[in-house]
Parts: structure tokens; C-alpha cells; sequence
């Protein structure tokens, strides 16, 4: 028994200690850094307390991000998962039902790949690549509304405030869909098919059996995407910041990229750090939340 033990700590103590050396450490210096007023440019600071959760309390471009961040949580979930369910719905049993029973469209796994594209770029590459999409005047989306003569609807996309937050959620839609597409896929690939022909046969359509046969024998990664896509639209950092940078006038602007400006543009590490606290209480909250609320009993099949 005292061998097996040595064993197993030879192999657990280094990954523990670089975890804890990587992930725990900084957590723990964020925490304490956010109790400072340092810029991050010299080892001196001092210790003002509290004063800082006062302050981001007071920040009115702090809660403006936030609510777009808040925005995003209530949006991005909802839209993917349905759209994910339903893409990967009709891609594993939306095919016409005949003697060999309910299977899948034709080109299901062409399908599949397509949906998956986005996955296989980077983000910088996604959001250079709408920029381009959203120009207003070289770009893809104006030139087809001309093409079609539509000329009325063609604008400054990304220099609208009424329209720069909804292309920044389109893109991260986009981006993250194929991916719930490829795995509610692959989780319906283990649900027997006699349950939909089952289903069928009582006289249920698509959308009937989408929502009372399939969801409830997906739930368990449903929930888990669920809790996947809500920090998503927590951070959303990387393509606002490429694709708008938070504007214009602070229009499409998210909470990691109010603190990245805090830091390192107005050298406020300090008051970023506090940002940095109180969005690790909130991604803590929402995954803890959502996983009580989406909890229900599994279905067996």
C-alpha cells in the first residue's frame, strides 16, 4: 500500500505543483494586487483597501461594458444551442425515413466539416476576416446589398453604434456554432434510431421529436455547453478587440477589454486587478448557477 502511494505521488505532485505555480499563484497575486494602487511600472504601490471596489462600483464605463457582457450571457447560449441542435438535427436524422429507417441528410459528414471551419482559425484571422465583411465600402455584406439593390440598407456596420455590439455577437455566433454542431452530433450518434422511428410513428414532426426525444437525451452536454458558451460571452475579449475595440464610443464594449485598456493603455494595474476579482466571482456564479438551474434527472435510454 505504501509503494502504491509513492507511486501515484510521483505522479501527481508535478503536475500539482506546476498547476499551482501557473494558475493558483497568479490568482492569488490578482487578489492581492487588487488592494493596491500599483501601474504596473515599478515595484512601489500602496495598499488602499477597498478603495478600488469603490471606485469600479462608481465606473460608468465598466457597468456599460458589463451590460453588453450581461447582454452576450442572455444571447449567445440561447442562439447557439438552438442553432447547434438543430443544424446537428438535421444532419444525423433529418434525412427522409425509409425501409432502412430514420438516418441522416446526404453529405452529413461535408456538412459537418463546413459547420466546423471556423474552429480552425484563430481568432485574429475571424476577426480580420469580418472586418473585411463589414467594411463599408469594399466589404462583402454592402457589396451584396448593392448587388441586389439594396443600396438603401448598405452603412458603416462597425462604425455604427446602433449595429457594432450585433455584428460583434454575429461573429461570436458564427464562431462558436459548428463546433456545438460537430459535438450534439456525435452525442446523437449513440441515441438509437428505433426511439425516432418510434417517435414517427406516433405521429411526432421534426420539431416535435427535436425537442421531446432528442434535448432530453442531450442534456448533460447540452449543460455543459451551456456552461462553455456563458464564459465565452463573459470574456468575448479577443474579437471585440480586433474587430472594434470596444467602440465607437464604447458601444460594443466588453469587461476584459475595459480592464486590458485599464492596465496597460492608462497604466492602472491596480484598479484593472479589482475588474480582473470581480469578473472571476461572476464567471464562478454564472457556471454555478447555470449547473443548478439546467440540473435535472438523466434520461436513460
Amino acid at each position: 500500500m505504501r509503494g502504491k502511494r509513492l507511486f501515484i505521488a510521483v505522479f501527481l505532485l508535478p503536475p500539482l505543483l506546476l498547476y499551482g505555480v501557473f494558475v493558483v499563484s497568479p490568482y492569488a497575486q490578482a487578489f492581492g494586487i487588487s488592494a493596491t494602487d500599483w501601474r504596473g511600472l515599478s515595484p512601489e504601490y500602496e495598499f488602499v483597501g477597498l478603495d478600488n471596489v469603490r471606485r469600479l462600483a462608481d465606473d460608468e464605463l465598466f457597468w456599460n461594458a458589463l451590460g453588453h457582457n450581461v447582454l452576450l450571457l442572455v444571447l449567445l447560449p440561447v442562439a447557439t444551442i438552438l442553432l447547434g441542435l438543430f443544424l446537428a438535427s438535421m444532419i444525423s436524422v433529418g434525412g427522409r425515413r425509409d425501409r432502412a429507417g430514420v438516418h441522416g441528410v446526404r453529405g452529413a459528414g461535408l456538412y459537418r466539416i463546413v459547420y466546423f471551419f471556423p474552429q480552425v482559425l484563430s481568432v485574429a484571422v475571424i476577426g480580420v476576416l469580418w472586418g473585411q465583411i463589414y467594411a463599408p465600402n469594399s466589404g462583402l455584406l454592402n457589396g451584396a446589398l448593392r448587388a441586389v439593390g439594396l443600396d438603401a440598407l448598405a452603412r458603416p456596420w462597425l462604425g455604427d453604434p446602433r449595429f457594432s455590439f450585433w455584428c460583434v455577437a454575429l461573429i461570436l455566433l458564427w464562431s462558436n456554432a459548428g463546433f456545438y454542431v460537430v459535438l450534439f452530433g456525435a452525442a446523437m450518434q449513440s441515441i438509437p434510431r428505433d426511439i425516432y422511428e418510434a417517435a414517427l410513428l406516433d405521429g411526432a414532426n421534426r420539431a416535435t421529436t427535436l425537442f421531446r426525444v432528442t434535448v432530453p437525451l442531450l442534456w448533460d452536454t447540452i449543460q455543459v455547453a451551456w456552461v462553455y458558451l456563458a464564459v465565452i460571452a463573459i470574456d468575448a475579449f479577443a474579437v471585440v478587440q480586433i474587430v472594434t475595440d470596444g467602440g465607437p464610443g464604447f458601444s460594443s464594449d466588453v469587461v476584459g477589454l475595459r480592464l486590458y485598456k485599464t492596465a496597460f493603455t492608462d497604466a492602472q494595474f491596480g484598479y484593472a486587478a479589482t475588474m480582473g476579482v470581480a469578473m472571476f466571482f461572476l464567471t464562478l456564479s454564472v457556471a454555478a448557477l447555470f449547473l443548478r438551474v439546467t440540473r435535472r434527472e438523466r434520461v436513460e435510454m
